[in-house]
């Protein structure tokens, strides 16, 4: 399956648009961003999890990260409330789930295949550092291949970021433009390699969560995981 497949061209998603489509677990429901491959893919999506649903327990080969949009997600980790940020490396397993439901963003199988590090952080707790008048931000994770971020931006602030190694940003909160598209919540943007973004936030400001500089190692994600789905 491809969705959003190509990575040199500028995409963006409303994700509140799209219709929910069943995974193969009962209760779990899927909005699709980009996909390359099957069940085991290179994969961006948003993800609803029913109250009392789960997955099975699995091991996460090329790693994954994510976003609690809402509700609370759950596994053996812990309870993960709105606001969390999680980074489950490669070769690390859980069985995860939601008692009372909750909606996540996840990405799949775009780390360095070496990475072990686990990140678990409440964004909603930890203070932002004005880096300009009217732009704060929360640095999440930095390594040699991407660097993430949460962003707030007062209303009309503007952000530019420049992304030689591609970027890409989901708004969390308020609305923002980007060259000419009107993002608000939930909505999901993807450049390719040597741009530059440049945000202006709406009357009611903006959180932005930006991750920059994964984008140049693209192909190499999508042939790991088309080794082995």
């Amino acid at each position: 399956m491809k969705i959003n497949a190509d990575f040199d061209q500028r995409v963006v998603v409303h994700s509140e648009s799209l219709a929910w489509v069943d995974s193969p677990m009962k209760g779990v429901q899927r909005r699709p961003l980009d996909r390359v491959g099957g069940e085991v893919a290179r994969a961006t999506t948003i993800v609803r999890y029913a109250p009392g649903s789960h997955f099975s327990p699995h091991v996460h080969t090329g790693g994954e990260e994510f976003i609690v949009l809402d509700g609370v997600f759950q596994d053996e980790h812990g309870d993960f409330p709105t606001g969390s940020y999680i980074r489950n490396p490669p070769q690390s397993s859980h069985t995860p789930g939601s008692e009372p439901g909750c909606v996540i963003f996840v990405k799949l199988w775009q780390f360095d295949p070496e990475d072990r590090t686990h990140v678990r952080l409440r964004m909603d707790a930890m203070g932002p550092v004005e880096i300009a008048p009217g732009i704060s931000k929360i640095p999440l994770y930095k390594d040699a291949l991407e660097d993430v971020a949460l962003y707030h931006l007062e209303a009309g602030a503007v952000l530019r970021i420049a992304a030689p190694g591609g970027a890409e940003a989901l708004v969390l909160e308020g609305s923002a433009n980007e060259s000419g598209d009107d993002l608000v919540r939930n909505s999901w943007l993807r450049t390719p390699i040597n741009t530059e973004l440049a945000f202006t936030a709406g009357r009611d400001g903006a959180k932005i969560w930006i991750k920059t500089g994964h984008m140049t190692d693209v192909e190499n994600q999508v042939e790991r995981v088309l080794q082995v789905s």
